[in-house]
């Protein structure tokens, strides 16, 4: 796979290399040197993107659960994220949905609630009651299957230790990092924040998901756009980033 930019020829450390969003296959250093070379690379651009994987065919996360999904970022746009997934994977986000938001919460705006974990709490359970019936509120946001009997299941699996682990979910904070690690998408961190604003209408540090939603919801569906149409790429999400 090519390390240079296809049209400066500039490669990393003296650049950063984000590959075209429609074939995910030609690198650039910058939105001006794709700009620069669309009128050449979409002539190959299609062809290229035939050659890889459909969206409908890479499912996220690709380890962690029991199975990925197709197109996240459009399931998180219409609400149905949750849907379609096992009962133990539908436990798992909420939780990690949660522990993530706290921790932001601590680290964005330094604020923590009586019970947290950050608070010198045993566990994160009573917040994630919360999390819980604050997420039911939200009409279609939870599984057709989901009722009180299956909330308080998915309390007891966030306290009950899983899979040799000695400690349960719910008695361990998370940050960006362990997410990363666990599922093995750099993207999915934003999934679980775009669920939690979902659930709790907002976000930690006062920023709004919904442009960057809709922009990687688009950017799902480029298999059905203009191939003449210059693709959105992934270098305009840059904006939409805070570190």
């Amino acid at each position: 796979m090519d390390t240079a930019c296809a049209v400066c020829k500039k490669s990393p450390p003296e650049v950063t290399l984000k590959r075209c969003a429609r074939c995910s296959t030609t690198p650039y250093c910058s939105r001006d040197c794709q700009k620069a070379d669309w009128k050449s690379h979409k002539k190959i651009c299609s062809s290229q993107a035939q050659a890889k994987p459909s969206s409908a065919d890479k499912l996220s996360p690709p380890k962690g659960l029991e199975g990925g999904v197709a197109k996240p970022f459009t399931r998180l746009d219409n609400g149905t994220w949750l849907h379609d997934r096992s009962e133990k994977d539908v436990y798992m986000l909420l939780i990690d949905a949660y522990r993530l938001n706290v921790d932001d919460m601590y680290n964005l705006e330094g604020e923590v609630d009586d019970d947290s974990l950050y608070s010198g709490a045993p566990d994160g359970l009573l917040g994630f009651q919360r999390f819980l019936r604050r997420a039911a509120s939200r009409r279609g946001l939870l599984p057709p299957w989901w009722d009180a009997s299956k909330r308080r299941d998915c309390e007891a699996f966030g306290m009950t230790p899983q899979e040799g682990n000695y400690r349960a979910y719910l008695e361990c904070a998370v940050e960006k990092s362990d997410i990363i690690e666990k599922y093995g998408d750099s993207q999915f961190p934003m999934q679980l924040r775009m669920l939690s604003e979902a659930v709790i209408g907002r976000v930690p540090g006062g920023s709004d998901g919904k442009a960057l939603r809709k922009l990687f919801a688009g950017m799902e569906g480029m298999e059905h756009a203009d191939a003449e149409g210059m693709p959105f790429s992934i270098l305009n999400a840059g904006t939409f980033f805070r570190s």
